[in-house]
């Protein structure tokens, strides 16, 4: 199937968004079982982390963690949001830095300013979009973050986005009084989809979307750690506890250039093939062999790759042992944890 294709189904009782380009699987986002990443929270200061300067904190949904936090005593009310999906066994990790997003403008209350994505280059759509913004922002002591979204889009969208961001933002963050609650519940597959997923695309919301679009067949195979990388080469992406395992392999190709290609196609891969599967957190890579010169060409692939990602990622470096290690946020429901 040609053409950008959004199929919004269900799978295991899970809300499913996918996401295909030309036909192949190219994002995922499932419903998991925890709070929501973007949930927004009134939160207790529980009880400081000595030495690391965090500090626990009661959410209804259980215990929750924040770093780097000075000057917190137990017992203070403060707003937090949920970055990401909790580990099994662990507290929900926030941020005291909230943010409140929507398809065309993201308001952050603690950074004051306009701003306007990068994406959008020509001046004349810039300044068109600026007037509007600042028309809905009068007045207002927090940020706004124009999207690339707002690109070509109606100004009477954008305006409405604005000012429906604004009022939530000041709703929420002038109400402090109170025991810990839930205040914003975090978008479901389906809405990230709508506010994050550019346009054009054929949506596809019947139930069944995800076998006529070819995605369920996709989603299976992911089940698989191996994943094929063409000319025999492959590699392994495989989850434990303490982090994730990727293996790369040449396979029959013993050309003295085998380690390098088998490493390009790793890299280029990697980033759909983590999203795909939610995985993040500490990743590994064990690499095929290849000269010490040739990394800097491997590098600038796993950089290109991943500069198109949406999913913040951090290039750590090489190991010692010559290993490549990422850091990457844990936005995404796992698919190894699907049943």
């Amino acid at each position: 199937m040609k053409g950008r294709v959004i199929a919004l189904d269900h799978m295991a009782g899970r809300q499913v968004a996918a996401l295909l380009q030309d036909g192949r699987l190219q994002d995922l986002l499932i419903s998991g079982d925890g709070p929501v990443p973007g949930a927004i929270y009134r939160a207790m200061a529980d009880r400081p982390v000595k030495g690391q300067g965090g500090m626990f904190l009661k959410t209804p949904d259980g215990s929750a963690y924040l770093r780097q936090v000075k000057g917190l005593s137990p017992g203070t009310p403060l707003l937090v949001q949920v970055t990401g999906h909790a580990e099994p066994g662990k507290a929900i990790p926030v941020t005291s830095k909230v943010l409140f997003k929507g398809r065309y403008a993201i308001i952050t209350p603690e950074s004051p300013g306009v701003n306007v994505s990068r994406q959008i280059r020509d001046d004349d759509e810039r300044e068109r979009i600026l007037e509007t913004a600042h028309d809905v922002m009068t007045d207002s002591t927090m940020g706004l973050i124009l999207r690339s979204a707002c690109e070509g889009s109606s100004l009477d969208d954008v305006a409405e986005d604005i000012a429906a961001m604004r009022e939530l933002a000041e709703a929420v963050t002038s109400d402090l009084a109170g025991n810990s609650e839930l205040l914003v519940a975090g978008d479901t597959p389906h809405a990230l989809a709508w506010r994050d997923w550019p346009l054009p695309a054929q949506i596809d919301r019947d139930a069944g979307s995800l076998d006529r679009s070819g995605a369920l067949d996709q989603i299976e195979t992911l089940q698989d750690d191996r994943v094929d990388l063409g000319a025999g080469a492959s590699m392994y992406v495989e989850p434990t506890r303490a982090l994730v395992a990727v293996d790369v392999n040449t396979g029959s190709d013993t050309s003295p250039a085998a380690g390098l290609k088998a490493n390009i196609a790793a890299a280029r891969d990697l980033p759909r093939q983590l999203r795909l599967r939610g995985l993040g957190g500490q990743i590994v890579v064990d690499l095929a062999p290849m000269p010490k010169k040739e990394r800097r060409g491997f590098e600038g692939a796993l950089r290109a790759a991943f500069r198109a990602c949406s999913v913040d990622t951090t290039l750590v470096g090489w190991t010692t042992l010559g290993h490549y290690e990422l850091q990457r946020k844990r936005d995404r429901f796992p698919l190894p944890e699907l049943s």
